[in-house]
């Protein structure tokens, strides 16, 4: 299936942002990059292991890495290393700390790490990563930059060829549909039914990424000018903006499970609820999820995914290297594997993991195009919704602690 791109106007990228994005398709990125060819890097790869931070909280997404690791050492001969993590903000913290130590080029404890949105932007923003790499790799020529634009702008920051995109997401509901025939299409709805079905809904705990984005689309529903979003954060905007979200909030609380007192640590906690017949519906950023578990047999294939008619929060999610990773051509052998058909194709599979393609499979050649699925599975969306780009990222820590401030206990 294919993410529908929708970017309204007033979120579009600005001038400084456009012209970022022209020199993504012009710019000689590195002395390095002119000068050193793709055999270059695969010579200086084989036999560099490759330290690569992901979040470890699935354990399809484990098993994929696993083999992952397989092809790249019998193929490149890099060795794979999955440093398993539970939030990427703490590999930013670490890489900050080593550049404050004085670390240098190669001295780092991290090759690579799965990362976006403010994560990024903080690295970005500190410098603390690696020569723009992502144009280089001979996989970057299939991804759809032009119909999934958050390939290329992060959270509203361009990436500038410092991260690979690595799969899409966007939020979704799902819920078994004998239990919940007709499912809400947009907050107001979710709202109305929570009144309808009190304490049989909830959203995992921010700063829990999949609750956080549960803020976030309530944001942009609720703003009254949703192009200050995209704009960075600041006390007044937030106060003027975020006011009809608190509302909102204020609302919905009282109406959810234990009363909007206590709240799942995550979103694999609320599908279980779901599951077990405690919740009427639950939340994912992979429109694939519920899918995926009817295909292990961990949900009935009863089960049906929606996104909001009028749109849903959407981003890309990236692999990214430290300016002091030790195996960087290791790592960007890395991230080209993890970019080809063949990875992508299996990363895509109901059965292995389902998170979507970042490539534009219509311009595969055919052999690489049949990789793909095209069969509609059981629990996977039926109408992808128009995607909402995500805020500025500056807005999730800002939402984050006055979140806590006002609902956490």
């Amino acid at each position: 299936m294919t993410m529908k791109p929708f970017v309204p106007a007033c979120l579009a990228p600005n001038r400084r942002q456009a012209l970022a994005l022209l020199a993504l398709a012009t710019a000689p990125w590195s002395l390095q990059a002119q000068n050193a060819t793709w055999a270059d890097t695969l010579r200086a790869a084989r036999g560099q292991t490759v330290y690569f931070n992901a979040w470890a909280g699935s354990e399809r997404i484990n098993a994929y890495l696993q083999w992952a690791a397989g092809e790249l050492q019998r193929d490149f001969g890099v060795k794979l290393q999955h440093v398993k993590i539970s939030d990427a903000a703490d590999v930013v913290k670490r890489v900050r700390a080593e550049k404050q130590a004085g670390r240098k080029d190669t001295e780092g404890t991290v090759d690579l790490v799965w990362i976006n949105g403010e994560n990024f932007a903080a690295m970005k923003r500190d410098g603390l990563l690696s020569a723009p790499f992502a144009p280089t790799l001979p996989n970057f020529q299939w991804v759809d930059t032009v119909g999934k634009p958050t390939t290329l702008v992060d959270f509203s920051v361009p990436t500038e060829g410092l991260e690979a995109p690595w799969g899409m997401a966007q939020l979704t509901f799902f819920a078994d549909a004998k239990r919940l025939p007709k499912p809400p299409q947009n907050m107001a709805e979710l709202l109305a039914l929570a009144r309808q079905q009190p304490g049989r809904i909830t959203y995992p705990r921010p700063p829990e990424f999949h609750g956080t984005t549960f803020i976030k689309q309530a944001l942009i529903e609720h703003a009254p000018d949703v192009k200050t979003l995209a704009q960075p954060v600041t006390p007044a905007a937030l106060e003027a903006q975020a006011a009809p979200l608190w509302r909102f909030l204020d609302a919905l609380h009282p109406l959810l499970w234990r009363g909007g007192k206590q709240f799942p640590q995550n979103s694999a906690a609320v599908r279980q609820m779901m599951a077990d017949g405690e919740l009427v519906m639950a939340l994912t950023f992979n429109p694939n999820e519920a899918a995926n578990e009817i295909a292990a047999k961990r949900l009935p294939a009863s089960v049906q995914s929606w996104q909001f008619a009028k749109g849903a929060i959407g981003n890309t999610h990236f692999v990214a290297i430290p300016y002091n990773a030790p195996s960087k051509a290791g790592a960007q052998v890395v991230a080209n594997f993890l970019l080809s058909p063949a990875a992508q194709a299996r990363k895509a599979d109901i059965d292995v993991w389902g998170d979507p393609t970042v490539l534009d499979v219509a311009r595969l050649p055919a052999a690489e195009r049949a990789r793909f699925q095209s069969a509609t599975r059981p629990g996977q969306v039926a109408v992808t919704a128009p995607v909402l780009p995500e805020p500025h990222a500056s807005w999730v820590d800002a939402l984050e602690k006055e979140w806590v401030r006002r609902y956490g206990v």
